[in-house]
């Protein structure tokens, strides 16, 4: 059992909408999406699809060359994502200092593009006198974490999980239960990653990336739609800031939502197709850990990235554990595949919704796939209290992740 209950004080978002939770959120609630055509990509041989979510408006001068000289982008949007859930918890220098802050962050390949930029260099002419000192620790496993933790001046525990499209998730559900077990006071947690080609060119290779909608790239990607082919990729930064409710009653800081439950499982049938059975046992294994039942459950933020198989899978084990009455709805419309970041910029929008008590649609669901049917679609924003929010990230390599919400009470359960 949990030693420590475990609250949220602080989110920071860098997202196609922007910079900034406002942005973020604002964008969501006006259902439009930030899918853009990307001309740049046309002239690579062999790519289909040039759609993408591309991060605008930030401005890496906002952070001190100091810190800046060893961040690629990805660790500049996990740096001011942080920043932006420090000042919203409002947590002093002296706490952000001290080692009662840590630190999960991770991305999935880290920066492609400066090692694109190295080896177009070194391939050239064979010569390192022109590379500069600060290039390993933008490419480094654990640059974003590293980063940040430099930046800020955290002497806490430092991590970097690397889980590919579960990344965001467990990086929360560490944290989590870092703070549960009382390893740590307060962690910031989530997932970065920055745009490369070569995250198109992936699941494009896997006949998995969306090429029908180049010309029209905001009716793509579809979740559960009939007419859906595959993922868009996107770009980004989510950050949480956890804290133990001890921690958060003693600041008097602002709580925005409870994690209850965690999961994460390893599902070793298959290295690129998810299985239902598998993340059926995830859901529930999340459950079980909170102690609570399926009924318990107000609405569910699906994985769902707009692949065939994928989203088929992820609603048969929805309709197995939960039957039609749940409302479901995914947010890769909106947004597209923001990888590692995914799951925390997708627990902050449940966080959104739990606040605002309105659920967001699955944008660009017109014609709901047959197969994915049994479940209930949330079509359009509805107006709902909810006070269990369950939320699911799946991952290349089978690794399945679940973390349970709860709108905060004194009270508990």
């Amino acid at each position: 059992m949990p030693v420590n209950r475990v609250v949220i004080t602080g989110m920071g978002a860098v997202s196609p909408f922007g910079k900034g939770t406002v942005a973020f959120f604002h964008g969501l609630s006006s259902g439009r999406s930030g899918i853009r055509f990307l001309p740049e990509t046309t002239g690579i041989p062999g790519l289909r699809s040039h759609v993408a979510g591309r991060v605008r408006d930030v401005d890496p001068m906002e952070i001190p060359r100091k810190y800046r000289r060893s961040m690629s982008a990805g660790s500049v949007f996990a740096a001011l994502a942080a920043r932006e859930a420090l000042a919203q918890a409002k947590v002093s220098f002296a706490l952000q200092t001290g080692k009662a802050l840590g630190v999960a962050i991770g991305s999935t390949v880290g920066s492609v593009g400066t090692l694109e930029a190295f080896f177009r260099q070194y391939f050239s002419d064979s010569c390192l006198e022109q590379i500069r000192s600060t290039l390993f620790f933008k490419i480094m496993n654990h640059s974003p974490a590293a980063n940040v933790s430099q930046m800020l001046g955290i002497t806490g525990r430092t991590l970097a999980p690397a889980a590919a499209c579960s990344t965001g998730c467990q990086a929360v559900g560490i944290a989590y239960e870092m703070i549960a077990s009382g390893k740590q006071r307060l962690m910031l947690a989530g997932g970065t990653d920055e745009f490369h080609p070569l995250f198109i060119a992936t699941f494009d290779v896997m006949n998995a990336a969306s090429t029908h909608f180049n010309q029209d790239p905001q009716r793509t990607p579809r979740p559960f739609d009939r007419d859906r082919d595959g993922v868009v990729c996107s770009e980004g930064c989510g950050i949480l800031l956890l804290e133990s409710l001890e921690s958060a009653t003693h600041r008097k800081a602002p709580i925005l939502a409870e994690i209850v439950g965690f999961a994460t499982h390893s599902d070793p049938s298959n290295i690129a197709n998810p299985d239902a059975g598998a993340i059926f046992s995830c859901m529930a294994a999340c459950l079980e850990d909170a102690g609570l039942k399926p009924d318990a459950v107000d609405y569910i933020n699906a994985h769902a990235t707009a692949t065939l198989e994928g989203d088929i899978a992820e609603c048969e084990a929805i309709h197995m554990l939960f039957g039609d009455s749940v409302p479901v709805s995914s947010l890769k419309g909106h947004l597209g595949h923001t990888m590692a970041a995914s799951g925390a910029l997708e627990l902050m929008a449940c966080i959104h919704m739990m606040q605002q008590e309105r659920m967001t649609p699955t944008l660009n669901l017109d014609h709901v796939d047959p197969a994915c049917g049994k479940i209930r679609h949330v079509r359009r924003p509805e107006t709902k209290p909810l006070r269990l929010i369950l939320k699911n990230n799946f991952a290349l390599g089978g690794i399945n992740s679940s973390i349970l919400l709860r709108r905060f009470s004194h009270e508990g359960f």
